[in-house]
């Protein structure tokens, strides 16, 4: 990748380091926050609801965010806001046993969540226009890596010492990161034009931003139903602990992370977008349909594993299809567009997999979101085709694989 100038000076490993801190802070809790709320008496459709509020609230606050941070240039002061809450809401929910303070603090961490629409547009603006697809590889890879180590201690952290530890750690680390926030270096260009209410108008209705963001719909669907909502209480069925709860969601993340770096890195110039986004969506599909028929633990998380390189293919790829054609002025309001629109896959996830374990079996809800990612490998394949068929990204490929020899 080819940096801008200077570059040495943003203090590249520092950002990756709060990146992974922030996602840490925000994950201790995810491999047992579903079967906590169910223990404390929720309904398979309440703790839906509480997980899914995560998404919901990110939907509602990733444009504002994004136009803000365009207007404002500064992104810097949404990051330490982002690390704020992430803290306000692990502190909380460890002081509380109300289900419906926990889902308020659950909104907490969706506002958290989406001041990452500031993390991936300030590090993108460190590299040349061209390698944003391989930058916003390598920072996914941090984001996973930071949801991957906090998903393991939690879940050690829990099964050693109760349910309670696993936020008091997620607080503690977000403590961490916040402090180290306040070292990242800012930038923009001072000769940017302002955005205005007609950019932002052309923002929300480019073809691209439109088709990706419908596509991570229907990813955020798959992975918040699954690894992020309903398949650690599945995991439960067959026996596992709390810690065990934590090793599979942590043996679901790791090939994310492996494939965030091979995808949006290195596959993506070598097959194309088209094809790796395509990929990732048949590995998802069908290993979230293997996930009823499977009798122990560890097919359970073998399976699991697998579908976690389909994420990791899927996800960096999108999100830099999103604002890679962008101006730079334009590029924090598309990314908040394309964030806020994939939150109501991470709401509508949980919810209707918490309403089939009420009214269906959890079983019949995993067949139902497998192959609804497997049908949207073909609907990708119709709808990318399209938009990067058609010109202005196709050449933008090109001239990026021909400088990376």
């Amino acid at each position: 990748m080819r940096m801008d100038t200077h570059t040495a000076n943003y203090r590249v490993p520092l950002f990756c380091a709060v990146t992974l801190l922030f996602w840490f802070s925000m994950y201790t809790c995810v491999p047992i926050l579903t079967a906590y709320v169910e223990s404390m008496g929720a309904s398979n459709k309440m703790a839906g609801l509480i997980v899914g509020m995560y998404g919901l609230s990110q939907m509602l606050l990733r444009i504002p965010v994004g136009i803000l941070s365009d207007r404002m240039h500064k992104r810097k002061l949404f990051i330490v806001i982002g690390f704020l809450f992430s803290v306000l809401s692990g502190a909380g929910i460890l002081l509380t046993h109300d289900l419906n303070w926990i889902l308020f603090l659950r909104v907490a961490a969706g506002i958290a969540a989406a001041t990452w629409v500031d993390f991936t547009i300030l590090f993108a603006s460190y590299y040349a226009n061209e390698d944003t697809t391989s930058a916003m590889g390598t920072i996914a890879v941090y984001n996973s890596l930071g949801q991957m180590l906090g998903i393991l201690c939690g879940g050690w952290f829990a099964d050693q010492y109760g349910w309670e530890s696993a936020f008091l750690v997620g607080a503690a680390v977000g403590l961490i990161g916040m402090a180290g926030s306040f070292f990242i270096v800012e930038k923009f260009e001072d000769q940017k034009t302002p955005i205005t209410v007609q950019s932002i108008q052309e923002v929300a209705s480019d073809r691209t931003l439109l088709t990706v963001s419908f596509l991570s719909i229907l990813f955020q669907v798959l992975t918040f139903a699954t690894v992020f909502g309903f398949t650690p209480v599945f995991a439960q069925s067959l026996g596992a602990t709390k810690l065990d709860m934590g090793l599979l969601t942590f043996c679901s993340t790791l090939p994310t992370a492996l494939a965030s770096w091979i995808g949006g890195r290195h596959l993506a110039r070598k097959l194309g977008e088209r094809r790796v986004i395509i990929l990732g969506f048949i590995l998802s599909g069908l290993f979230t349909v293997c996930i009823p028929f499977t009798s122990t633990l560890w097919i359970l998380i073998v399976t699991q594993s697998l579908a976690g390189f389909g994420r990791g293919f899927t996800s960096p790829v999108l999100m830099s299809l999103s604002i890679k054609h962008m101006a730079p002025e334009k590029r924090a309001t598309a990314m908040g567009f394309y964030q806020a629109i994939y939150g109501l896959g991470m709401f509508a996830g949980p919810l209707f997999m918490g309403a089939a374990g009420d009214w269906l079996t959890l079983r019949e809800g995993f067949v139902i979101v497998g192959l609804l990612g497997c049908a949207t490998a073909v609907l990708g394949q119709v709808m990318l085709r399209r938009v990067l068929g058609s010109g202005r990204l196709t050449n933008m490929a090109s001239a990026a694989s021909s400088k990376h020899v």
